[in-house]
């Protein structure tokens, strides 16, 4: 026989409206667990489900699983059941929520209630097993149902849409920060990809700078043609002067040397007189068809 509390019930409660609606009131119990019910409410319903929970938690501790103890925080504004330790919640029921609450009479550790989820708004029945709290929790959860209605009652409705109104966006929060860690990841991913498309694959073939010398200029090399490097700035190099086609001078800025163009004065006496004699012997054998060209600038003859 399970025992139902009732609103319009006149009795003395074991705790004072105080510590129900500022504070909470805390039990230990185990928790064999939660199952969809048909019905928001119903002596029947709460058995079904009772004895298929047990059914469950017994197959689970012939395997060896132990029943999890929780932590109860009953006040005006829900149940709360948190892990005893770590004091995570892991189900946190509105008191508006809850639409019956009892205790087994025949199973005295045995209390449970009904409260509709509020992601899938379907029926869930809670069932607990307390050794000696069963029947006190149940009156303190009737206790909070009576201080809450009787707030609801003085604020007009209000504070109960108020709550709603928080719940809703606590729950749009909790949104959008999952979204927002998505989001981050994603981005994540993405420089990630755009890291790994920068760096160039290896054995790629791409071009080396020039090595250069102490005095950063290109070393020279007879085999392989000069080839300007571009300035730190980044700004092409100019274009290279033209220089008439008769002017020519060397490296220093000198006309080439021509022996056979130097005056006399330019040289001492013997090797300008060996110039001359190599002058005559170019003379004397350049002559080709009876004409004879002339290698000294001086003579006009053709």
């Amino acid at each position: 026989r399970l025992k139902t509390w009732n609103r319009k019930m006149n009795k003395s409660w074991m705790h004072t409206p105080e510590a129900l609606a500022k504070h909470y009131i805390p039990y230990n119990a185990k928790f064999l667990g939660n199952t969809e019910v048909e019905a928001p409410k119903g002596t029947e319903v709460v058995k079904d489900a009772v004895r298929k929970l047990k059914f469950q938690r017994h197959i689970k501790k012939s395997e060896g699983q132990k029943i999890p103890k929780v932590e109860l925080q009953i006040s005006i504004y829900g149940v709360k059941i948190l892990d005893p330790k770590t004091k995570d919640v892991q189900y946190n029921c509105q008191l508006h929520r809850i639409s019956f609450c009892a205790d087994d009479k025949t199973d005295k550790r045995i209390f449970t209630f009904i409260c509709k989820d509020s992601e899938s708004n379907k029926h869930l029945c809670y069932v607990f097993d307390s050794e000696k709290c069963a029947e006190e929790i149940t009156l303190t959860i009737g206790q909070a149902f009576d201080l809450a209605y009787k707030k609801f009652l003085e604020s007009g409705g209000k504070d109960v849409e108020t709550r709603k109104q928080i719940g809703t966006l606590q729950k749009r929060i909790q949104e959008l920060e999952s979204e927002n860690s998505e989001l981050k990841k994603q981005l994540l991913d993405l420089e990630d990809q755009l890291m790994i498309a920068h760096v160039p694959p290896a054995g790629s073939g791409s071009m080396k700078p020039l090595s250069t010398d102490v005095f950063d200029m290109v070393p020279f090399s007879p085999v392989t043609p000069l080839v300007p490097l571009p300035p730190s700035n980044g700004c092409p190099p100019p274009p290279p002067a033209t220089l008439p086609p008769d002017y020519r001078k060397d490296l220093f800025g000198a006309e080439p040397f021509d022996p056979f163009t130097c005056g006399s004065a330019d040289f001492p006496p013997d090797i300008q007189s060996k110039l001359d004699e190599m002058q005559e012997g170019f003379k004397m054998g350049l002559t080709l068809e009876g004409a004879v060209f002339s290698l000294d600038p001086l003579d006009s003859r053709c």
